[in-house]
């Protein structure tokens, strides 16, 4: 069985995703970084040389080649791959596949990701505090309908890394 953790970007999944993998004895991978590695240039050279589009396709791409060829791994998508093209579909239609949507408030989001903005094309022109919570605000709204579609839903603010990881387990056994 392959676990896929969606969710916003800097709600955790690529962090709990290391530890809930090496408690299954699985492979962890991580959707950016899978891509990164396969294309052979980072997610924002991507974002910057050819476009949002061409990156939707290809994750798209990457992501139905991981669950054709993968089983046993711990899976972390970026913050909008189950939102565009029919990944959800994909993804909820795969009978090997779990989806779990780590569920981040936005105050928690906007502490996480105001020192990384640099690092996320999305939010990387944002300048200050207020317009982030906005932002983020506006765009999980819109992204929620897509994360809700998980069959697993976990809330993390306020909890350990390790008492996700034990939700987890409980949901998915």
């Amino acid at each position: 069985m392959n676990v896929i953790l969606i969710g916003y970007m800097a709600s955790g999944k690529s962090t709990i995703g290391k530890i809930l993998a090496n408690k299954l004895n699985y492979d962890f991978i991580d959707l950016d970084d899978y891509i990164e590695k396969e294309e052979q240039t980072s997610i924002v050279n991507i974002f910057k040389s050819k476009g949002e589009i061409y990156f939707r396709k290809l994750e798209t791409a990457h992501l139905k080649t991981i669950l054709t060829n993968k089983n046993n791994v711990v899976l972390s998508l970026g913050g909008g791959t189950p939102c565009y093209g029919n990944n959800m579909d994909v993804i909820l239609n795969d009978n090997n596949s779990k989806s779990i949507y780590l569920k981040t408030g936005i105050p928690e989001l906007v502490s996480r990701l105001k020192n990384e903005k640099s690092k996320r094309p999305l939010i990387a022109h944002i300048k200050t505090d207020d317009l982030l919570t906005e932002f983020i605000g506006k765009h999980l709204f819109e992204r929620s309908q897509f994360y809700n579609l998980a069959e697993v839903k976990i809330t993390t603010d306020n909890k350990t890394e390790t008492d996700i990881v034990e939700e987890l387990l409980l949901n998915l056994f």
